[in-house]
């Protein structure tokens, strides 16, 4: 029912595959997927939705502000949620996998680095590339 309401809520007319998607990208333990990740998990929950609805949706919910697309560097495409407070990103260079983070000194010296330049900060996207350090 949820799903019914944020649908109607940005403007999109509620539709079997819109609420499966949105509930996958919900309830799926990994956060942030690719359009592909939602095809396979669909398919792996018995559900019968195709790649090209998929992408399409997925298109849709960017556009309404439902979710945010990310390109990490060498990388495809992946979404999550907005339903979060903003937050960074970290990607492993090794392994792909992808670390929310939010840090309040990093977020103040951003600022601060914007205005000591002689702008205003309107929106930002911080991506960190990391590895495992070697114990």
């Amino acid at each position: 029912m949820v799903e019914n309401n944020e649908l109607r809520k940005v403007g999109l007319k509620v539709t079997l595959p819109r609420i499966k998607i949105l509930q996958m990208l919900d309830t799926h333990e990994q956060r942030h997927m690719s359009a592909e990740d939602v095809y396979k998990a669909l398919m792996e929950a018995g559900e019968d939705v195709g790649l090209a609805t998929v992408y399409r949706v997925l298109t849709q919910f960017e556009t309404a502000g439902l979710v945010r697309r990310h390109n990490f560097d060498g990388g495809h495409a992946v979404f999550e949620l907005a339903d979060s407070e903003h937050h960074d990103h970290m990607v492993c260079v090794d392994n792909g996998e992808i670390i929310e983070f939010y840090d309040a000194e990093i977020e103040e010296r951003k600022k601060e680095v914007v205005r000591q330049q002689g702008y205003e900060l309107v929106g930002h996207n911080l991506v960190l590339y990391v590895r495992k350090k070697d114990s």
